[in-house]
């Protein structure tokens, strides 16, 4: 029996394009447009640069991390408001910060057991159209409002709010088991494992540099679509407004800490920020891939998720979830052209890192005779990451998916991880090659 999470040796999932929108700080050029307008921008951008008849799609998978106000079902948005026709069935995944990378995987299980032929995978989020929910004693009373028969229930219903009931509540900004954001789980993360600030202010240049450099080059050009900001469409949003060429090392140690204002270590600039934008893949079955005459980006060789307690190091995911999905490869890290982990703080790749390369943490934590092993500097995050491209929860991992078959094609070489750490103490894992 084939391990769970191996798409050997059932058919192959190939990855035929992949797309996304610009990712730009909450509260900028998409603070007008929901995670579903995004989406559905990009799945129609998508699928109409596939050159695929619309008669080609049979699945939509497709996800999003905050909820929005008014629709509960993106995935299935995804196919109203788009080209695709209404008969595509669609589901909607969440899986924090990994949940694109789960829409892909969901996407490429359908097609390993032969369900599915063709699919859109992806993700969108909207920081800026954020939910801002009512108190659950007004949502209540607003209950026992509407049911009210008379003025005088009414009025009686009103009068017995009182001033705090008023007060909105936004989206939990904490993991409900441990009471810590995600960035005071960063900043014991980075004290635990001896993280020094330098050492987390270098990695967050370094991811905008090479970010820039990626832009500069145009390595970016063909997988981010324009999209024409609304309300007056008079301007075109083209690049990701995040990344900054000119960041230096002096500039991010001038910024305080954040969670831990006078020992810590963890700041606005060594941090993803809260992004909007959308990305999507198509995942097609290799078979459907040469019938049509395709020539797939590479292919999602395995997968695994992992999970641990919350209490423990929240974002340590990846450490857990990659030597589970190398296993399923068939491969080590050592065989790896390239890996691109998610950059949602510097200290939790630092810190993941150095979990890889730790025989005490494999001995442990794995129970495995040998470390991972290290991941060479030069083929990690080569064309910048989360801190400098931005993170839309959702949207991530398929961005990461396009990103490094691209470079992987640009390079010649063969195989890539990815991981992605997700609330929840949750981690994921991808290996992908190309031939």
């Amino acid at each position: 029996m084939a391990n769970p999470g191996s798409l050997r040796p059932g058919r192959r999932a190939a990855v035929i394009a992949g797309l996304r929108t610009p990712f730009v700080k909450a509260g900028t050029d998409f603070k007008d447009l929901s995670a579903v307008d995004l989406g559905a921008l990009l799945v129609n951008e998508l699928v109409a640069r596939s050159g695929l008849p619309v008669s080609t799609f049979d699945m939509v998978t497709f996800g999003q991390v905050v909820p929005s106000k008014l629709v509960s079902l993106i995935g299935r948005e995804m196919v109203l408001r788009s080209q695709l026709p209404r008969s595509v069935e669609a589901h909607t995944v969440a899986r924090a910060c990994a949940t694109s990378l789960q829409a892909a995987t969901s996407a490429a299980d359908q097609i390993a057991l032969g369900h599915a032929d063709c699919a859109v995978a992806g993700g969108a989020e909207s920081i800026s159209d954020a939910p801002i929910f009512a108190s659950r004693r007004l949502a209540q009373k607003l209950v026992e409002l509407s049911r009210a028969r008379s003025l005088a229930q009414r009025l009686s219903i009103l009068t017995s709010l009182k001033l705090e009931d008023l007060r909105p509540e936004p989206p939990a900004l904490v993991e409900p088991t441990t009471g810590l954001s995600m960035g005071q789980s960063a900043e014991q993360m980075a004290q635990k494992n001896g993280i020094p600030r330098r050492a987390q202010d270098e990695l967050a240049v370094q991811s905008h540099q090479r970010a820039a450099a990626a832009w500069a080059s145009g390595k970016f050009d063909a997988e981010v679509m324009h999209v024409a900001v609304p309300p007056r469409f008079d301007k075109v949003a083209a690049r990701d407004n995040i990344v900054r060429a000119d960041t230096s090392l002096e500039a991010l140690s001038a910024l305080k800490p954040v969670f831990d204002r006078r020992y810590g270590t963890v700041t606005a600039g060594n941090a993803s920020p809260l992004t909007d934008g959308a990305a999507a893949v198509i995942v097609m079955s290799e078979e459907k891939a040469r019938a049509l005459g395709l020539t797939p980006l590479g292919y999602l060789r395995s997968y695994a998720y992992a999970g641990l307690d919350p209490r423990d190091q929240l974002l340590q995911g990846p450490a857990y979830a990659a030597p589970i999905a190398l296993d399923r490869a068939g491969l080590t890290l050592q065989d790896m052209d390239l890996v691109d982990m998610h950059e949602a703080f510097a200290a939790q790749v630092l810190s993941n890192l150095k979990a890889f390369a730790s025989r005490a943490f494999a001995e442990k934590e794995l129970r495995r005779a040998a470390p991972l092993g290290e991941v060479d500097p030069a083929r990690l995050n080569v064309n910048g990451g989360s801190i400098a491209l931005g993170h839309p929860f959702a949207a991530t991992g398929a961005r990461m998916i396009t990103q490094t078959l691209r470079e992987l094609q640009r390079r010649g070489k063969q195989y890539a991880l990815l991981t992605i750490c997700a609330a929840g103490a949750l981690g994921a894992a991808v290996v992908l090659e190309r031939e």
